[in-house]
């Protein structure tokens, strides 16, 4: 899959140049007005276009978990999700092993961020670890380190950076505008000459409501495909693809909205976090492609190669062209696991996945755990002042 690799660098690249052009032309107009001189402009929209690129090379990844509210954890953390992860980075062949991310959300949803393979990360729900069994916990991770694996996060980081940077410039620059105009136009006016500069005012307010829609658009362009290969290579990973179309279809039949997702970074996720009405809505989605058809191919699958998804995608979509570079296709057929052993004795159920995922959160939060004698577990939240807790259930009071 190296022509992916190459590819998304060479996206990466376009990307900031296409990005940076629409920043160029934003500062030319807004130069026009606001210093009747394009070349402040110029040198304004420049400047920004390097520091920002540069941030998003740099600290994409950081930023997209802090603004996801995302909390780092271990192996002793959560067992169970780390031998996940490490499975499929043993699958994935990825060189080394991605932090792991906890989003303390009822939603159901993951992303996956980093700069390259040696410092990446993959971050997941707290309603998700809830919610997916073992099988289909390594569809949805083995989906998510594939992006890593084809430098997708890369891409998305910086995209996420720049057409956020775009959509505020325009925001702030059109209500400048407008709010300036109010004030300037009877001087304009009364001194003459003033048509030029309405003139400039209109085509600034055109082209900034137009920039943000064409950064999107760019945006978009780059994020369908990318979603079918990393569930190629998820099936391909875990030989299972009914683990991820089973996930997928959870995931689509979700209603929660994720809190801490934006329009800039909504591509990232492996399904839109914006969707409303289950799995009908989800399949509107034009950042992802419809979950309905990405579950149709999945299952359509003779084999775990990515020619076998590659022959679905086309039997699916009857028509051809094909989904997967050529060194994919060059691959034989590789055996599906049809079925999947029964249940291990330490497979929890999804009660128990409740209790394990809900005693995680209070750790991350810094509650203390005090267990009382009658069974119950008391949560004792940081910062309380008092000196005992008494047991709601038996009345037994501890020190705190």
């Amino acid at each position: 899959m190296w022509e992916q690799i190459r590819s998304n660098r060479i996206r990466s690249v376009i990307l900031v140049i296409a990005m940076g052009m629409l920043l160029v032309l934003l500062g030319y107009f807004l130069g026009l007005y606001f210093f009747n001189s394009a070349i402040g402009g110029l040198v304004i929209a420049l400047i920004v276009w390097i520091i920002m690129s540069l941030f998003g090379y740099f600290q994409g990844d950081n930023l997209m978990l802090t603004m996801s509210r995302a909390r780092k954890i271990g192996r002793d953390d959560h067992p169970r999700l780390y031998n996940v992860v490490e499975e499929m980075k043993i699958a994935s062949g990825l060189e080394k092993m991605p932090d792991i991310y906890i989003i303390d959300d009822t939603a159901l949803n993951a992303f996956a961020t980093g700069r390259d393979p040696n410092r990446a990360s993959v971050a997941i729900t707290s309603g998700l670890l809830q919610k997916l069994s073992r099988d289909e916990l390594q569809g949805v991770i083995a989906h998510e380190i594939s992006h890593i694996k084809n430098r997708d996060v890369l891409l998305m980081a910086m995209t996420s950076v720049l057409l956020g940077t775009i959509v505020i410039l325009a925001w702030y620059g059109s209500r400048f505008l407008i709010f300036g105009s109010m004030g300037g136009a009877r001087r304009r006016s009364s001194g003459g000459g003033g048509q030029a500069q309405i003139i400039i005012l209109i085509v600034a307010l055109v082209f900034m409501i137009l920039a943000p829609i064409m950064a999107q658009i760019i945006y978009l362009a780059i994020s369908r495909k990318r979603e079918y290969l990393a569930d190629a290579s998820s099936a391909l990973y875990t030989r299972y693809p009914e683990g991820l179309a089973s996930a997928l279809e959870k995931l689509g039949a979700s209603t929660g909205q994720l809190k801490s997702a934006n329009k800039a970074t909504a591509p990232m996720y492996i399904v839109n976090p914006f969707r409303k009405k289950g799995l009908k809505f989800a399949d509107l989605s034009s950042t992802h492609p419809p979950i309905s058809e990405r579950v149709r191919i999945l299952r359509t699958m003779a084999g775990a190669s990515f020619s076998n998804y590659d022959q679905a995608y086309r039997q699916v979509h009857q028509r051809g062209g094909s989904i997967i570079p050529a060194t994919g296709l060059a691959a034989g057929s590789i055996p599906l696991v049809k079925t999947k052993p029964k249940k291990e004795l330490d497979e929890p159920d999804e009660i128990q996945r409740a209790r394990e995922t809900s005693d995680l959160m209070w750790r991350l939060n810094n509650y203390k755990t005090n267990p009382c004698a009658c069974g119950v577990k008391l949560r004792v939240p940081p910062g309380f002042r008092e000196g005992s807790i008494t047991c709601p259930r038996c009345g037994r009071k501890y020190p705190v």
